[in-house]
C-alpha cells in the first residue's frame, strides 16, 4: 500500500499575465519565470529558498542554474529538463518532479515554463538552421501547421472526419475562455460562421484551428502528500505522469515523417495512455475532465481516440454529439480556454488548469470532478501526459 511519502502532489501554482506574443516587453522572460515560481511558493507557504529541484522542458531558455540562484535556494538536489518536441515535455517534466520527490532525491521541486517570444524568436517559426530542416523544407513543411496538417488530412480521408467536427474543439475552447479573466481571447466569441470565414493556414487548418502564440509564464510546485501537510496550499495528487513514444515513431511529424503507417493517424500516445491508466488505477470512464494539448484542433481528436474515450476514427462523431460541450458534458475539455483561446505556454497552463479543477476553483468548473487528464504535445516524440486527482 502506498504511503503519503510515496504519493506526489502539486501544492502550489503560479502564473504571469498572458498576452499575445511580443506584447510583454516590461519584464524579461527570466523575470516572468521567477515571478510565477514565487507565486507558487507563496500559495503553498514555502520559502523560495527551500526549493531544491528545478525542472523544465523543450529547450527552455531559463536555465535552472540561473533560476535557483535567483530563488536563493539553500541546496539544489535536482536540475533537469525533459526532452521532447516543444510542448511534448510538459507532463514529462511533471513526471520527473514527481519521481524525484517520491524517491526522496528532492523535497520541493518546481516545474516552470516562461515564453517571451518578442524578446528572442518565435517557437515554431521557420528557421533554416533548424536540425533536420533540410530534409522537409523542400516539401513546404516549414512550421507546425504544415507538419501536423498532413496527419489530420489523412485522418479525414480515412475516417470521414470533417471541418465542422474540428470546429467543435475550437468553439469549446472559446466558450470556456469567455469565463476566464486571464484568457487572451476572453472577449472573443466563436461560432461556425466565424470559423469558416477565417483564412486557411495549412489545409485543413483554418485560423481558429491553430493555437495562440503567447507571452507568459507558469509554474507548479511538487512535493509529497506527507510534506504538503506542513504547507498551506491545497494539494492535488499526481496519480500518474509519464513520458513515452511508440516503436519507431522517432521525431514523427516534427522530423521526417518516419512513423509507421499504422500509427500515422494517432497522437503517439496509445501505449502511454494504457500505462498511465494502469498506474493510476482508473480508465477513460473515470476521467471527469480533460485538458488536451490543443496546438491544433484536429490533433485533439487524435488524442481523444488514443486515450480511449471513443474508438479509432470515431472522435469526429464523438465531439459532434456534444460530448465535450460545457462543464456538464460527458467529457468537458480545456476548461480555461486551452492553448487555442487562453494562452500557449507550451502546455504548462493546462497543468495549472487541471490543478484548479481538482481544487474546485476553475472558471469552467466541472461539478464534483475527482480526476483530470492532462496531455502534452500530440504527435511529438516522445510526448507525455498526467492524471491528476482530488485528495
Amino acid at each position: 500500500m502506498r504511503t503519503e511519502a510515496d504519493r506526489a502532489c502539486i501544492v502550489g501554482i503560479g502564473q504571469s499575465r498572458f498576452t499575445k506574443w511580443g506584447q510583454i516587453m516590461d519584464s524579461s522572460e527570466l523575470e516572468l519565470a521567477g515571478r510565477s515560481i514565487l507565486d507558487a511558493c507563496a500559495e503553498a507557504g514555502l520559502p523560495p529558498s527551500q526549493i531544491d529541484g528545478f525542472v523544465s522542458y523543450g529547450t527552455d531558455r531559463n536555465e535552472p542554474a540561473i533560476v535557483h540562484t535567483m530563488m536563493g535556494s539553500e541546496q539544489v538536489r535536482l536540475s533537469a529538463q525533459a526532452w521532447g518536441g516543444g510542448g511534448g515535455g510538459s507532463c514529462g517534466a511533471l513526471a520527473l518532479a514527481a519521481t524525484a520527490v517520491r524517491a526522496g532525491s528532492a523535497h520541493h521541486v518546481v516545474v516552470y515554463r516562461s515564453v517571451c517570444q518578442g524578446q528572442s524568436f518565435r517557437f515554431g517559426q521557420f528557421h533554416p538552421w533548424a536540425p533536420g530542416g533540410n530534409f522537409i523544407y523542400p516539401f513546404g513543411l516549414f512550421a507546425p501547421p504544415q507538419l501536423m496538417a498532413m496527419i489530420v488530412r489523412r485522418h479525414m480521408a480515412e475516417f470521414g472526419t470533417t471541418a465542422e467536427q474540428m470546429a467543435r474543439i475550437s468553439m469549446a475552447c472559446y466558450a470556456h475562455a469567455a469565463n476566464n479573466p486571464n484568457a487572451v481571447m476572453r472577449h472573443r466569441t466563436l461560432d461556425l460562421e466565424t470559423y469558416f470565414a477565417s483564412r486557411m493556414i495549412a489545409d485543413p487548418f483554418r485560423l481558429y484551428d491553430c493555437c495562440l502564440e503567447s507571452d507568459g509564464a507558469c509554474a507548479v510546485l511538487v512535493t509529497t502528500v506527507e510534506r504538503a501537510k506542513d504547507l498551506r496550499g491545497t494539494p492535488v495528487e499526481i496519480l500518474a505522469a509519464g513520458q513515452a513514444s511508440e516503436k519507431d515513431w522517432g521525431t514523427g511529424p516534427l522530423g521526417g515523417y518516419n512513423m509507421p503507417g499504422h500509427l500515422f493517424t494517432t497522437a503517439n500516445t496509445r501505449s502511454l495512455a494504457a500505462e498511465l491508466y494502469g498506474r493510476a488505477g482508473v480508465g477513460p470512464r473515470d476521467i471527469d475532465v480533460a485538458q488536451f494539448y490543443d496546438d491544433f484542433s484536429g490533433m485533439v481528436l487524435l488524442s481523444i481516440e488514443d486515450f480511449g474515450f471513443c474508438g479509432r476514427g470515431e472522435a469526429g462523431p464523438f465531439v459532434a454529439s456534444g460530448a465535450i460541450d460545457g462543464p456538464d458534458a460527458v467529457l468537458p475539455i480545456n476548461t480555461s480556454g486551452g492553448s487555442i483561446a487562453e494562452a500557449y505556454i507550451h502546455g504548462l497552463n493546462l497543468v495549472v488548469e487541471g490543478v484548479r479543477q481538482m481544487r474546485g476553483v476553475s472558471t469552467g468548473q466541472v461539478r464534483g470532478a475527482q480526476t483530470c487528464l492532462v496531455t502534452a504535445g500530440p504527435g511529438t516524440g516522445p510526448t507525455s501526459a498526467a492524471i491528476l486527482g482530488r485528495i
